[in-house]
């Protein structure tokens, strides 16, 4: 049985901790407000876009700002790790007034 099925069943979460490394300008990241997805049997892709407001409607152009290309098992981790991040945002959002404080946006591998 593959690893991430074991995992997948147990529901086991497993956080290691890494020190990551990014020159100054890959730090400052870009900013998407759209994804497109596309697979194959091997791999799975995820095109984060850029469409400007104000741009007449039939007649949109997006940006391609980042490609990233994985793993359909680590699109599987991508997906769950952004589920826990939605369900923390949501619940904190809704308990207090400081939505996202320092101790939320930690980043964990997944």
């Amino acid at each position: 049985m593959a690893e991430d099925e074991k995992s997948a069943g147990s529901q086991q979460h497993h956080h290691h901790q890494m020190a990551v490394q990014a020159d100054p300008a890959t730090s400052l990241g870009v900013y998407a407000n759209l994804m497109m997805v596309s697979h194959r049997k091997e791999e799975f892709i995820l095109d984060f876009l850029f469409v400007p407001p104000g741009q007449p409607a039939g007649n949109q152009t997006a940006a391609l700002r980042s490609r990233v290309i994985t793993t359909p098992e680590h699109a599987k981790r991508i997906v769950r790790a952004l589920q826990e991040n939605i369900q923390r945002y949501e619940l904190s959002s809704t308990v207090g007034s400081e939505a996202w404080n320092s101790r939320d946006l930690k980043s964990r591998p997944h």
